[in-house]
Formats: structure tokens, C-alpha cells, sequence
């Protein structure tokens, strides 16, 4: 609606996707996973009864999109479309391992999230192809998941930096972690090495450096008037041992 407003767009057709079941559904799956119709909104998933106690950083993220009167009606399915860089519901998804299903002229096909962008405003969804719904996997017990963004307004903005952590842990262990890195480079990143980093460490100050590294490397970002290209890539360092310290507690139960 913005982009038509400011004529960056011009459809020949709109179509209302909410009242799709399977769109508007947030369902339970048998293993535990949970699958999240494209068009479900942010308060929608908010006042869903396990779903955030689930996955708090997921969740987390999808309520920054918009305002609380835009949470209403923006979706994170909305969210990955749009193509931004920025879109804070997305490194949370790539973190959480999320896979989605799309339909098309040709049938259905599954995909990883992070493999949905193709850059700034782009997407790899094929003409005629929408987003049906989000599958987000069951969690081992010791899980938790956290996401942090830096903005230079306290509400209201676009992320300079987003960044989401997943982690298992056993006995004070990493044993899986998974980071989504958004707002640096043309589209959210599944950054691996800054996951492996973790993996097998008890989260201690070396393996934080190490994953804090791989996020400083995985940075392509621009200079704008929201951040020089520096301040983005440090930052991505700082945030991801700030949100990778919350998923740790949240694995630990608190």
C-alpha cells in the first residue's frame, strides 16, 4: 500500500488473501513445530496461548513490524515479500530453521526462508507464486531463541542492524545454534560460521568473539544516513553477544 501510494507500483489487480483458512491459520503440528499462514498478523500471533512462549524470538521480532494499529493486519509473510533488507521478522526466521510453502501455477515447493530474498525489493518466488505459510521445526528441551535490532529512534524505525539467535543446551553446552543476521547486506543472512562458533562451547567470551567475528565478516552493508558502514558492522558484533546471552537464559528456563 505505501509503495502504490508513492507510485513505486502500479497493479492491475489486488487481491485480499485474509480470509484464505490456511493463510489465516496457526496450527500445531504433531512434532511439536508450528506452521504460520502467510497472512496471520502480528497481534494474531501474539495472542496465540503457546506459540510465544515457543519461540519468544520469533515473536518478538514479528511485533516490531509496524505500529500496534499496523500489527492488526501486517503479517511476517507480508514482511519476507516485501523484499527489505531491514525486515526484522526475517533473521528471526532464518534462526529459527523456518522453511515456507509456496504455491504456484506449477504446485507447491517448500523453501528455506533465507533463501526467499534475492535482494533489495526482490524475491526468488516465480511469477504467479504466493506465500502460503511458515513451518517452524519442534524444539529440543533447553531451547531458546532471541532477537535484537539496533535503530537510532527508540520506536518506529528501520533496523541498522537485526540480528536473531536459536540455541539448544545440554548441560551448559551448545549443541545447535543458528544465527540470522539482517539489515548489512542486500538481503538477511544465515551467517553458519558464527552458529558453529557456538557450537560445542559453554558460551563462553571466546566463542561469543568468535561468532561476534563471523557476524563482523559477514557484513556487506552501505553507508546511509542511518548508519556509516563501521558503525553497522561493529554493531553487528556487540548485538550478536547481547541476543545470544537472551537465548542462552531463555534455553536455561528464565
Amino acid at each position: 500500500m505505501v509503495q502504490m501510494r508513492s507510485g513505486l507500483v502500479r497493479p492491475g489487480l489486488i487481491v485480499d488473501i485474509k480470509k484464505i483458512g490456511e493463510m489465516t491459520e496457526i496450527t500445531e503440528t504433531a512434532d511439536g513445530g508450528f506452521r504460520v499462514g502467510a497472512a496471520v498478523s502480528g497481534m494474531e500471533l501474539s495472542e496465540h496461548p503457546r506459540f510465544g512462549k515457543v519461540w519468544p524470538g520469533v515473536l518478538e521480532a514479528v511485533n516490531l513490524i509496524g505500529s500496534k494499529q499496523v500489527q492488526g493486519r501486517a503479517s511476517a509473510g507480508g514482511n519476507l515479500c516485501n523484499g527489505s533488507p531491514a525486515g526484522d521478522s526475517v533473521p528471526a526466521m532464518i534462526a529459527a530453521g523456518a522453511v515456507v510453502t509456496v504455491q504456484g501455477p506449477s504446485g507447491r515447493r517448500e523453501i528455506k526462508v533465507e533463501d526467499v530474498p534475492a535482494g533489495p525489493g526482490r524475491t526468488n518466488l516465480k511469477s504467479g507464486e504466493i506465500l502460503v505459510s511458515f513451518t517452524l521445526p519442534p524444539r529440543p528441551a533447553g531451547s531458546g531463541d532471541a532477537y535484537l535490532r539496533m535503530i537510532p529512534r527508540t520506536e518506529m524505525d528501520i533496523a541498522v542492524v537485526g540480528i536473531g539467535v536459536s540455541l539448544t543446551l545440554k548441560d551448559g553446552v551448545c549443541t545447535a545454534a543458528r544465527v540470522g543476521l539482517g539489515a548489512v547486506a542486500p538481503t538477511a543472512l544465515l551467517v553458519e560460521p558464527a552458529g558453529q562458533a557456538l557450537i560445542g562451547s559453554r558460551l563462553d567470551d571466546a566463542a561469543l568473539e568468535a561468532a561476534a567475528a563471523a557476524c563482523r565478516a559477514a557484513c556487506r552493508p552501505i553507508d546511509d544516513k542511518r548508519g556509516t558502514v563501521a558503525y553497522r558492522i561493529k554493531t553487528a558484533g556487540v548485538l550478536l553477544k547481547r541476543t545470544a546471552a537472551i537465548a542462552a537464559k531463555r534455553a536455561g528456563g528464565h
